[in-house]
């Protein structure tokens, strides 16, 4: 007999996102029961990681405008942004930087007591909101304590979702895995909303936590959701050596320079009006052709990697405005940047892709919404602009909250339970993989999948290489890596490592196929042997639904209200 609970509204995940879920869902009403499912403890939700800023036009009267916060962003994403979801970004978000600032965000001020703002790169104004450089850990705890008012919040803490219940045209709950006990429940809900996260650990040097794997994005996937866009992968141009920690854009928003070997600000060759603060896609670009050409660095490690000056800032400015990054330098590099520069490369940091929604968060399964990293409504096209990813987890996370529980009270379906599914899910899982033969060690398999990406999918891309991915991805995944050897019930971790790893051989697939057959360069995917823009066959979106022999890949509009496509000059 399988275990059940029972809510109103289950939120997936507990980062930025599914927690302005369900401040919303318990705003509108205090009668629902919200239950708010999360792999690890609320607070080490990835969202705790982000450093620089949330994007917002606060100060109109200053010269900044919607309208250019809007252009900025749909420029950024090489128009493949749908242009009506960046407008409802930009329009919505201003309202919400003061609505956190009421329920305790401790913004940075200027001198005169308002809000500060940074620059970011690709803005025409300084419009990303910070706090020092511990913006994503503030914004949690600042909605983690307000989510402590309402009775009607309940966190499932270290629970591991494995599929979506849903009676073939609405969703009808989920199935899960409580990590502490080890026992396997169906969980009912009337409403889901999957803010999962993003999957970046699909790649080995990653700004991301080691539980940011997409299982998310697979539960949706196999349970009929399509996967857009998921080609498109941001790499920060500033990630740590050896570690790969971020160290944030705000560092060069506040005046940060990037150098090659020769001592130049190597970027005036690539964007001479914006320099370090052109988009990150453009940065990314030019650290790595910076390195193929011979002005890289080699560091102790033997990794290639550039420089990241900010003596020049100053000690006491560091330790007011970046005072997280400098801790992480000198922890984790054994480097003050106040004293020295850091050698940095460009790493993992964001998927502009994950599950296909419309522009309010709405899938395509009935009483299901994705909201945040692990969604994708298409507000960063092919490239997002920094800063805008903590605010489409807040607006999203409101949207979404919100339309869950008008679908709630509008009243539920009396098909009676697919108990099928659960069957299907526990044949799956435990027959499939716990109880599962083979002498192939996971995680070996699990570091030769994330090398490969690393190796055949990175900043620049070709055809060749990617195929080269694909058919390494496959042979992996054909191997007996599929067994548990530890056969305890209370925090199995091996076995949800073996069942994240399956997760991430079904997205790798999805990424490097939807690589292989975008055949142009549109922001963050460059193709070394397609390297033009190519709108007249590329302009639209990728989608790819499930199939048990490999994806079926279809095409999906980009919605263009006021801007044409035009070249992007930094």
């Amino acid at each position: 007999m399988v275990e059940s609970i029972e809510y109103d509204l289950v939120i997936c995940g507990s980062g930025l996102a599914g927690l302005r879920a369900a401040i919303e869902a318990t705003k509108k009403s205090s009668k629902i029961k919200i239950g708010v499912i999360s792999k690890v403890q609320v607070m080490r939700s990835h969202s705790v990681s982000a450093e620089g800023g949330t994007a917002a036009v606060i100060f109109e009267d200053e010269g900044d405008t919607l309208e250019s916060h809007i252009y900025d962003t749909i420029k950024g994403s090489d128009f493949l942004a749908d242009q009506d979801v960046a407008e409802r970004l930009c329009r919505e978000m201003p309202n919400e930087i003061f609505q956190l600032e009421k329920w305790g965000m401790p913004w940075s001020r200027r001198e005169n007591g308002q809000i500060d703002q940074r620059w970011f790169g690709g803005y025409s104004f300084p419009r990303a909101t910070y706090a020092a450089d511990k913006v994503g850990f503030y914004e949690m705890q600042t909605l983690y304590d307000t989510c402590q008012k309402f009775d009607n919040i309940e966190f499932l803490n270290e629970w591991y979702v494995t599929s979506i219940v849903h009676d073939g045209e609405r969703v009808r709950g989920i199935t899960a895995i409580e990590l502490s006990s080890g026992t396997f429940y169906t969980i009912k809900a009337k409403a889901l909303i999957i803010a999962t996260g993003g999957a970046g650990r699909i790649y080995s040097y990653s700004t991301y936590a080691l539980s940011s794997t997409p299982d998310g994005l697979d539960m949706a996937y196999r349970a009929g959701l399509a996967l857009k866009d998921m080609e498109f992968v941001q790499f920060h141009p500033t990630g740590i050596l050896p570690s790969g920690i971020l160290i944030t854009e705000g560092a060069r928003g506040e005046g940060g320079y990037l150098l090659n070997n020769k001592g130049e600000r190597f970027m005036k060759n690539y964007a001479a009006k914006t320099m370090e603060l052109a988009p990150r896609d453009i940065v990314s670009r030019a650290m790595i052709t910076e390195i193929r050409e011979g002005r890289g660095f080699k560091h102790e490690t033997g990794v290639d990697c550039l420089k990241l000056d900010m003596r020049h800032i100053g000690d006491e400015k560091i330790k007011e405005k970046l005072g997280g990054i400098r801790e992480i330098s000198i922890k984790f590099s054994g480097i003050d940047p106040a004293q020295e520069v850091l050698a940095v490369r460009p790493v993992c940091h964001y998927m502009m892709g994950g599950i296909h929604t419309n522009i309010d968060g709405a899938t395509e399964l009935q009483g299901v919404w994705a909201a945040g990293e692990a969604a994708c409504n298409s507000a960063h096209g092919s490239n997002r602009l920094g800063a805008n990813s903590t605010s489409e987890c807040i607006v999203w996370g409101k949207i979404t909250g919100s339309l869950a529980v008008d679908y709630i009270e509008k009243g539920t379906t009396s098909e009676p339970w697919p108990e099928f599914r659960v069957e299907a899910e526990e044949k799956r899982i435990y027959d499939g993989i716990f109880r599962g033969k083979g002498s192939i060690n996971p995680y070996e398999i699990k570091q030769e999948l994330t090398d490969t990406m690393d190796e055949k999918a990175h900043v620049y891309r070709d055809e060749e290489g990617l195929v080269e991915g694909l058919k390494k991805i496959r042979s992996l995944k054909e191997q007996t890596w599929k067994h548990v050897d530890d056969k305890a019930k209370e925090y199995n971790t091996n076995f949800t490592n073996v069942m994240e790893l399956d997760s991430m051989f079904r997205v790798t697939e999805i990424v490097l196929i939807g690589a292989i057959n975008r055949k142009e360069s549109r922001g963050a995917h460059a193709r070394t042997d397609f390297p033009k823009r190519d709108d007249k066959n590329f302009l639209h979106h990728t989608l790819a639904y499930y199939d048990p022999k490999e994806p079926i890949m279809k095409t999906h509009p980009v919605t263009i209200t006021n801007y044409k496509p035009v070249e992007r000059k930094y």
